[in-house]
């Protein structure tokens, strides 16, 4: 619902243009002294201002400059019984939207605020499309090539064009978040908002505002009106993470909200209307929480249409390569620095088990470039628990079926150990055979006989 605000010292242009525009299914804020408007500019979520230029204290003009400071996109509409044509000149010149004259026609002002309410909403989509294009959210940047990843492009391929509820589960730093934003930005809605909220970081009055929004005085230090996440969501995606801590309060809301498509802001009447897709996140078993009664079955369904598990980092370890050449990328102060990781620092990245997942190795990588003086990475620029001497454990029925012979399994753990030199090493094989502490040719032998060479 967008929401426009009058400003006019004339009280019945207040109660006629209220009158007009109301029914037309707009949010409707008028006010008379140019002051109060001032500070409503100021801390209101606002889609339109409307002012009369000839005011007591300030005048509109100065309200179109204090709009235009906040949001330069914020569209106003100056209007005037007394207007001029240095008056219109000097209006667009401070990037007023359109400069109407009173009396106005009704079907004109409408059709004027309907136009200038697109081009805004449009703007605001370009701009948080620019920035999400900036930000790279695509297949490319959920790093990964293992199978566990590639089942995920699969089911976020699928998901994307439906209308579906989606839950993403996994481990704290596993990339949920970029998960759902690949989820969005490749379906219908990528040019809409995508917003997000952390569910468990706010308390229970503080989340129920942020997800709703609240009305001026709903509650101490609500002193104006405040839009909420799914109001901002609208026509786009809203991303639930950590929704397992949701209160139980809260969570009937929502499910209403999942059921109606429409609530009404903390401490208001008006029932606001949306359409918005719901992606959720948890590090919970929610369904654990469900048989323990602290987490609504029928919220749970509602939310759980199609669950996507994002494995933890040691269960994808092949990935780390990848992993650490784009966090390199990402962290290198100078790009015509080329950056290398001594063998010592692959060995010790590959045995750690990250219980931080993909945002401890990213941490990790980028304190390394910071502390790093070289062209190495070498295990001193990593922390000290990273490179603790540790007897390694290796579980075989993990790693080599039962049903393989004594020769067999030797082989095709040793084609795993060459495939992943030769990825450390991008490629060079004589880097590659230094790392596996065998000569150049037979490397090359060994390459040739598992069919590694083009």
């Amino acid at each position: 619902m967008e929401t426009i605000l009058i400003v006019d010292d004339e009280k019945n242009y207040l109660v006629i243009l209220e009158a007009l525009l109301a029914p037309e299914g707009y949010e409707i804020i008028t006010e008379n002294n140019a002051l109060n408007a001032l500070r409503l500019v100021r801390e209101t979520d606002l889609d339109l201002v409307i002012t009369d230029v000839k005011m007591p204290g300030i005048d509109g003009m100065e309200l179109l400059e204090e709009a235009k400071e906040k949001d330069p996109e914020l569209p106003v509409i100056i209007m005037t019984a007394y207007g001029t044509i240095e008056m219109a000149v000097e209006a667009m010149k401070k990037r007023a939207y359109d400069y109407i004259t009173k009396p106005f026609r009704n079907e004109e002002l409408k059709l004027t605020i309907k136009k200038a309410l697109e081009v805004y909403r449009l703007k605001k989509e370009n701009r948080l499309l620019s920035e999400a294009l900036s930000d790279r959210y695509r297949y490319g940047n959920i790093i990964g090539k293992t199978s566990p990843m590639l089942k995920i492009y699969d089911m976020v391929g699928k998901v994307a064009q439906s209308k579906a509820s989606v839950m993403i589960t996994g481990a704290s730093g596993t990339g949920k978040e970029l998960i759902a934003k690949a989820i969005h930005y490749n379906g219908p809605r990528k040019n809409r908002p995508f917003i997000s909220i952390n569910c468990g970081a706010l308390t229970e009055t503080l989340l129920e505002s942020e997800l709703f929004g609240h009305e001026k005085g709903a509650f101490t230090g609500a002193v104006t009106m405040k839009k909420g996440r799914f109001e901002l969501a609208d026509g786009g995606t809203l991303f639930l993470d950590e929704v397992g801590a949701m209160p139980p309060s809260l969570q009937v809301k929502l499910l209403r909200v999942l059921q109606e498509m429409e609530f009404e802001r903390v401490g208001g009447t008006k029932t606001i209307k949306v359409d918005v897709r719901i992606l959720t996140a948890s590090n919970r078993i929610l369904k654990e929480d469900v048989n323990r009664g602290i987490f609504r079955e029928d919220l749970f369904y509602r939310l759980n249409v199609v669950q996507i598990e994002v494995p933890p980092l040691k269960d994808k370890i092949e990935d780390i390569p990848l992993l650490v050449g784009h966090f390199i990328e990402k962290f290198q102060p100078s790009k015509n620095r080329k950056i290398g990781l001594s063998p010592e620092v692959w060995k010790a990245l590959y045995s750690y088990s990250w219980p931080g997942n993909i945002r401890e190795l990213e941490n990790t990588i980028e304190r390394a470039l910071v502390l790093s003086s070289d062209e190495n990475i070498t295990v001193g620029d990593l922390p000290d628990y990273l490179v603790e001497k540790k007897e390694e454990k290796i579980d075989l029925d993990k790693i080599v079926p039962l049903k393989l012979t004594l020769s067999e399994a030797l082989e095709q753990i040793e084609e795993k150990l060459i495939s992943r030199a030769l990825t450390y090493s991008n490629n060079v094989q004589s880097k590659a055979a230094e790392m596996l502490g065998i000569s150049r040719r037979v490397m090359h032998y060994k390459m040739k006989k598992y069919g590694m060479l083009s």
